[in-house]
Order: structure tokens, then sequence, then C-alpha cells
């Protein structure tokens, strides 16, 4: 009677796992979701990291319990590996060899620094300094007077671009000459992304940086999701607030849509190097991430360990900056870097070494 007891609740237990794996692909393929026809659904992305561990204590229970079930689990693993190693890639390190671009994106929250030390220079403008990146791609980057002066010390060569309507400010930092510089045209009222290019060596490369739409959540609707997280609000509010979250969410993966799609068509259009920067706003199982990936390579994913969350305020933890590139380039040791912590973003950077002549 115990042992046909036991048989029925493993296998109701490998039922749950086999529900927990399909909707685990489900969430992990969401991304070829168009966010103008399924809004809501193109932010399933988000909860993949969740089916994933849930999948894996499947995996240790039967491990314990029932090794042949161990089946199940791995299944799940195999079939997920593509939205598996976007969300938490594992790569043999390398370094970089001799003379490859040191490349750093940094969404800098207009350098503010309300916790520093009195009397000392800007920390995220000395982090950037430290660095010795030689391609700097700044977001939310309001430049002023003692900041410009430390970073003058450094970077000879320096542009930015301004929304029309006065919203983010995107700036480039180089130590190579910049030629030129234009908008990309989308919609957006505050949001933008501008190509730089920029002359190395005796080619031309053009660096792209992004500032994707903001998840459209305040700092209250912020607050409240933190709340939820640490299980502060009450089951009723919860689930009000989850939809009413869900629904934000959704808004601004339908206005990110096409601003993703235009900066992808302009990156087919360019002749040579091409290196893509910058805070995507997005999961990197997202419409817009998947968008920008079929036609350049992301470097973290190429060479990051991890999840390498890069957002870190409010409860809030994912990986939404990045960097990309052609295949004229290959990465080397990307790295999401948690050392400073002014900004609510941490720094991404990574080594390109100028290789081949093709596109992806």
């Amino acid at each position: 009677m115990i042992k046909q007891l036991r048989d029925i609740t493993l296998r109701i237990v490998a039922g749950a796992n086999v529900a927990t794996v399909a909707l685990m692909l489900l969430v992990g393929f969401s991304d070829r979701v168009d966010p103008a026809a399924h809004p809501v659904w193109a932010n399933a992305g988000l909860a993949f990291p969740a089916f994933l561990l849930v999948n894996f204590g499947f995996l240790v229970f039967f491990l314990i319990f029932k090794k042949r079930y161990a089946l199940v689990p791995l299944a799940g693993f195999l079939l997920g590996y593509s939205p598996i190693r976007k969300y938490c890639p594992l790569n043999v390190t390398r370094d970089a060899p001799q003379g490859a671009l040191k490349v750093l994106s940094f969404n800098v929250y207009s350098f503010k620094a309300e916790d520093a030390p009195e009397g000392q220079p800007n920390p995220t403008a000395q982090y950037i300094i430290d660095s010795q990146a030689d391609i700097v791609c700044l977001q939310e980057a309001m430049l002023h007077g003692p900041v410009e002066r430390m970073l003058d010390s450094t970077y000879a060569y320096r542009d930015s671009v301004i929304h029309p309507g006065r919203g983010d400010c995107l700036v480039l930092l180089s130590k190579y000459p910049i030629l030129s510089k234009e908008r990309i045209p989308y919609p957006s009222k505050g949001n933008l992304s501008a190509a730089f290019r920029v002359k190395v060596g005796g080619e031309v490369v053009t660096v792209v940086n992004n500032h994707f739409e903001t998840s459209g959540l305040s700092q209250a609707d912020r607050a409240g999701f933190k709340q939820m997280v640490k299980g502060e609000a009450a089951k009723d509010t919860m689930r009000a607030e989850s939809r009413r979250l869900l629904s934000k969410l959704g808004e601004a993966a339908k206005t990110r849509a096409p601003q993703v799609e235009a900066v992808a068509r302009y990156v087919e259009r360019c002749e040579g190097p091409v290196i893509l920067c910058g805070d995507f706003n997005d999961s990197p199982i997202s419409y817009a991430h998947h968008t920008l990936d079929k036609v350049l390579t992301d470097c973290y994913i190429a060479t990051g360990n991890g999840p390498g969350i890069s957002y870190h305020h409010n409860a809030i933890f994912v990986r939404i900056d990045n960097i990309m590139c052609s295949s004229h380039f290959k990465p080397y040791r990307c790295k999401v870097d948690r050392s400073i912590k002014y900004s609510d973003h941490y720094p991404i950077y990574c080594w390109l070494e100028r290789v081949g002549d093709g596109a992806k």
C-alpha cells in the first residue's frame, strides 16, 4: 500500500514537472512574440528564471527519489538550451589579444552620487576613467562642469545626442576621432538611439548607442513591486497590482518594438564594422533582444558567465544592458561589473578583436 502511494505521488510530481517544462519552454521562446499583437505575453520572459529554478528543483527531487524520472527535467534543460544560454550563459574565459578594443556601456543615472564622500571626484566619472576603455557609450549622461573636466583628461573625443524633447542624453567617449553622428529616428517621448562614426586605425566603425523605451513604471510602481516581492502586500492588493504592472510593461514593450526594429534596419544597412551598446530596458528573453540578436552577436552571451544582472533597484534584477557587435569583431571577456553602485545600473564591458569582413 505504501509503495503504491509512493508511486502515485511520484507520478503526480512527474506530471507537474512535465507541465513546468512546457510552461518554461513557452516562456523561454516568448521572445518571438510581437508585442504589438500580444503586449502582455511579450513580457513573459521575465518569469523564465522562476521556471528554471523550479525545474532544477524537480531534478534534485528525482535524483533523490526516482532517478529514472530525472529524464523529464533533463529533457526540459536540453529543449530549453537556447533561452537558458540567453539568460545564463557559461563560457570558457579567454584573455583578449593585444590591440583589442575595450568597450564600456553604462547608464550613469545622470552621474548622481548622493552617498559619495564629500570633496571626492565624481565616483562614476572616476570609474569610467579607471576602466581605460577605448570606446564608452553612456546613457542618461547629463554632463556637467566637474564631470566634463574629469573626462576630458582621458578622452580626447566626445560627442552627444539629446532627445529633441529634452529627454535623454546619449554620450560617446572615445580615444579615437569621432567623424560624425546622427539620431536614428523612431517615435519616443524621451528615449533615443544614435549612431556615431569613429575612425579606428584606417577604417570607420559605426557605434550605435541606445536607450530604448523605459518600462513605464513610476517610482511608486517600483516600490509597490518591491513590497510584493517581500510579501508585504495583501493578496487582493497583490492580484490587482500584478495586473496593473503587467499592463504597463505590456504597453512599454509595444512602444519599444518599433524602436528596436528601426535600429535593426539601420544596422543592416551599415557598411563595415558595427558596435552596438546600451540600455534595452528589456530582458535577454525579449522581442527587443531577439530582434537585434538576429543581426549582431551578443557579446555577453558569447563570452560572459552567469545571469549578469545589470539593473538592481527596487527588487527588479535583470540584465537589460548589452554590448553587441558585427562579425567583423570577435568578443572577449564580457562582464557586468558590480563594483560600482551609484547608478541603478551596473556597467557592462568587453574587448573586441578585429577579425572578419562579413555581416552576421
